[in-house]
C-alpha cells in the first residue's frame, strides 16, 4: 500500500464511479481498477461492491477511507514541514469552534490570519459543541474548541477557560435578577440542548443534567432557535451570559445566578493524539490562547482563564 493507491482509492470512494474517479485522478480507468484490486488483495477483503450504477463501499471500504484521509493529510503536512523547516507558517489548517468560541474570537482569528499569515489557508467550522467534537474525531478539523469533552484516549484536551452558568429567560417567566437555587430552576419550563454530546456542553456532571432534562419541555440543536424561544417566553434555559449577550443588553432577557450548587462549564482546546503537532497547529494553538486571553482580559468574555 502506498500513497498513490490511497489517492486512487479515495477518488473511487468519493465518486462512486470508476470513470469519474479516473477523470478526477487523471489516470486510465484500467489502472485505477488495477490499484483498487491490488488493495483488496492486500487486505484480503472487498472494499467495494460492484453494482450496475457504480461502486458501493463495503464496511471495510468505509474504515479504510477514514484512515486514508488521515494518512494523506499527515503525509502532506510532513512534506510541508520538511520543505519549509518551520521558517514560514503556510499550508492549510481547519479549526472547529463551538458557537460561543466563534462569537468571541472568530473575527479576530480570521483578521490575524489574513494579515499575519498570508500563506496560510484557514477553514473555520462553527457548530454546537457536540458536533464540533465529532468533526475533530473524524479528522474533518485539525483543532477544536469544545465544551466538556468526554475523556477519550485519542483526544488531547487542554482546558482554557471556565464559564459560570445562569438561568436565562424573560423576567415574567424566571423573575427579577438575583440568585436562584438549582431546585427552583429544575421546576421551571426548560429548553435544553439535545441529549448526548450536545448536552455535555451544558453540564459535565450527569446527575444535575438528568435532573434538568426531566423537566425540559423542548430540546433544540439550534442557537438561533434557542434565542428565539427564550425571547418569546416559551421557556428558560441554563446558559452563559456570553451566549445571550445581545438580548440581555436589550433587556429582552434576564440572567439569574444559579446557586446551591453553582454551575459552570469548561472550554477545552482539543486535538487528536494520533495527529503529530505541526508548526501551523502549534502557531494556531498559541494564537487561539492569546485571543481568548485578550477577550477575557478586556471583559468581552465573562469567564475565568485556565491558561
Amino acid at each position: 500500500m502506498d500513497s498513490r493507491q490511497l489517492r486512487y482509492f479515495i477518488a473511487v470512494y468519493e465518486q462512486r464511479n470508476l470513470s469519474r474517479a479516473a477523470d478526477q485522478a487523471n489516470v486510465a480507468q484500467s489502472a485505477l481498477s488495477h490499484h483498487v484490486a491490488n488493495l483488496e488483495a492486500e487486505f484480503a477483503t472487498p472494499l467495494f461492491e460492484r453494482k450496475p450504477r457504480g461502486m458501493e463501499p463495503t464496511a471495510a471500504g468505509e474504515r479504510l477511507y477514514e484512515h486514508a484521509r488521515i494518512i494523506l493529510r499527515a503525509m502532506a503536512a510532513a512534506e510541508r514541514e520538511i520543505k519549509e523547516g518551520g521558517s514560514a507558517i503556510a499550508g492549510e489548517i481547519s479549526i472547529g469552534m463551538a458557537n460561543s468560541g466563534m462569537k468571541a474570537i472568530g473575527v479576530p482569528l480570521m483578521r490575524t490570519v489574513l494579515t499575519k499569515y498570508p500563506n496560510l489557508k484557514l477553514a473555520l467550522t462553527e457548530s454546537l459543541s457536540g458536533a464540533t467534537l465529532l468533526h475533530l474525531m473524524s479528522s474533518e478539523v485539525d483543532l477544536a474548541l469544545v465544551y466538556n469533552p468526554p475523556p477519550e484516549k485519542d483526544l488531547i484536551a487542554e482546558p482554557v477557560l471556565e464559564e459560570q452558568m445562569f438561568c436565562v429567560g424573560t423576567e415574567k417567566l424566571i423573575g427579577k435578577k438575583g440568585p436562584i437555587t438549582f431546585e427552583q430552576v429544575a421546576q421551571l419550563p426548560l429548553i435544553l440542548l439535545r441529549h448526548g454530546l450536545s448536552a455535555r456542553a451544558l453540564l459535565d456532571d450527569p446527575v444535575p443534567l438528568k435532573r434538568l432534562e426531566a423537566n425540559a419541555i423542548l430540546h433544540l440543536n439550534s442557537t438561533s432557535g434557542m434565542i428565539g424561544a427564550l425571547t418569546a417566553g416559551l421557556g428558560c434555559t441554563i446558559a452563559t451570559t456570553h451566549f445571550v449577550r445581545e438580548p440581555l443588553q436589550a433587556g429582552a432577557l434576564v440572567a439569574r445566578e444559579v446557586i446551591e450548587p453553582k454551575l459552570s462549564r469548561t472550554l477545552y482546546l482539543c486535538r487528536l493524539r494520533n495527529r503529530p503537532m505541526t508548526y501551523v497547529m502549534e502557531e494556531m494553538c498559541r494564537l487561539i490562547r492569546s485571543l481568548i486571553a485578550e477577550q477575557v482580559g478586556r471583559g468581552a468574555w465573562e469567564a475565568t482563564l485556565l491558561i
